[in-house]
């Protein structure tokens, strides 16, 4: 008898409880629409209170005007600019004099009758004449290495604006996952409260009980990871953006959401050929192979050293003039020349190459994009409803003795490991379009 009447209230809660549930909780989502959405805004995250709020696009800038290792890297161009400056230089002039004949063993014999008369003075002034353009060559060179290493520098940029992405939305993630952890554990709390309640009231047994708050310690672990990942996320990101450029209550600022992108592979590659730096790296290091191998070609040519002397000896005063060029019988620079052939082959390879590793790149990051962009919209389409709505409609149940403990926990696990699913694939779809933007060297898809 005692059976029966349990049966029958199953089946009373079943009819009139839970369709009315969920009624009841599809209109709440209907009215409530946004505060319960997959990825909650900025301001909703696991902000501290009080913090300075930067986005991504700010720190990427502060990254830029601020990280140490950039910074250094930017200083070698400066230096570059610098060895321009002393390939222009022109040779300087050699200044040389002597006296002869000074009777320092019969210093008797020193008058001035003696040092016009006897002794010699020469003076003279020599200067090397460059051949072959060698200055303007060096300075070819130079400015074309300052080129590739300007370019090199904007690669190193280009990574460490990825770099910052990453650092920011695994902060994001964080944050996001520490938000749900704080409210499956108010709203398991809200639960065990009740199961509580039903146990004084003899509903449930005291198993059941210490079922729930053991499940609990779950709840618990999760928001202490979620507080650690963020609190280490943020760390990470402060060492790129410049440790001293933000201060310790400084909090990122973004929506944590789905950005759809509509750019085709070709149209994303055409602009990764036009804005990769180190495609750019590549062809200008072509130009400074060429340039090195103009001005080896240049020092084959040999210099002349003109001189002019002044000579004062027995009361006369002349002007001898001389000249010398080496004779180039056996070096020609005829070992640098052909390096420097070679090295213009060997850079037009490294072009080809770094041409082939720019579409691999685009293509990769293409097809990580599309991966990660149909599981996140395997979530958006469904999954995320299904898992909120079969939660909500278990929670509901239980709290009035329509469904079982084990029902109750299976669809609880359901739902947070649905939550947690989603927000890891939607960092992985950032990630996947940071990748992109990467992989094409702007910021501004196609």
């Amino acid at each position: 008898m005692r059976t029966y009447s349990y049966c029958l209230f199953l089946l009373l809660v079943s009819g009139y409880l839970i369709e009315p549930a969920t009624a009841q909780i599809q209109a709440q989502s209907k009215t409530t629409a946004g505060t319960q959405a997959p990825a909650p805004p900025a301001n909703q995250l696991a902000q501290k209170p009080g913090s300075h709020l930067i986005t991504l696009e700010q720190a990427i800038q502060l990254a830029l005007e601020h990280n140490h290792n950039i910074l250094a890297a930017r200083a070698a161009v400066q230096q570059s600019e610098a060895e321009e400056i002393t390939a222009n230089l022109r040779p300087n002039p050699v200044l040389g004099g002597d006296v002869q004949y000074l009777p320092v063993f019969q210093p008797g014999n020193f008058s001035s009758d003696y040092m016009d008369t006897s002794a010699e003075f020469d003076a003279g002034l020599s200067y090397l004449f460059e051949r072959g353009k060698k200055r303007q060559h060096r300075l070819q060179a130079a400015k074309d290495q300052t080129a590739v290493t300007r370019a090199q520098v904007m690669d190193a940029e280009r990574q460490l604006e990825f770099n910052v992405a990453t650092d920011f939305i695994n902060v994001e993630l964080a944050e996001s996952t520490l938000q749900l952890a704080n409210q499956d554990l108010e709203s398991f709390q809200d639960t065990i409260d009740v199961t509580g309640a039903r146990y004084k009231a003899g509903n449930i047994g005291l198993d059941d009980l210490l079922k729930m708050k053991l499940q609990l310690l779950q709840f618990q672990t999760d928001v202490a990871q979620a507080k650690l990942a963020r609190t280490q996320g943020l760390a990470d990101l402060r060492q790129l953006l410049g440790y001293e450029s933000v201060g310790d209550d400084y909090d990122v600022a973004s929506s944590f959401d789905y950005v759809p992108m509509h750019s085709g592979l070709e149209d994303l590659q055409a602009a990764a050929l036009n804005s990769r730096p180190d495609l750019r790296a590549a062809q200008l290091g072509v130009n400074a192979a060429q340039s090195q191998f103009q001005l080896q070609r240049s020092i084959s040519k040999q210099d002349v050293t003109g001189t002019a002397n002044y000579v004062h000896t027995n009361d006369l005063h002349q002007i001898s003039l001389f000249a010398q060029i080496p004779l180039p019988i056996f070096n020609r620079n005829q070992g640098e020349i052909k390096r420097a052939s070679i090295a213009i082959t060997q850079a037009q390879q490294q072009q080809l190459y770094t041409n082939g590793q720019v579409l691999t790149d685009v293509r990769d990051a293409y097809e990580g994009w599309k991966a990660n962009d149909e599981i996140i919209n395997l979530y958006r389409t469904g999954y995320l409803d299904d898992a909120q709505q079969s939660r909500d409609i278990t929670d509901f149940a239980y709290k009035r003795g329509a469904a079982s403990l084990l029902d109750f926990l299976d669809a609880e696990r359901s739902y947070r490991a649905t939550q947690l699913g989603y927000r890891q694939a939607l960092a992985s779809y950032l990630l996947s379009m940071e990748q992109l933007r990467e992989a094409v060297g702007t910021r501004n898809l196609p």
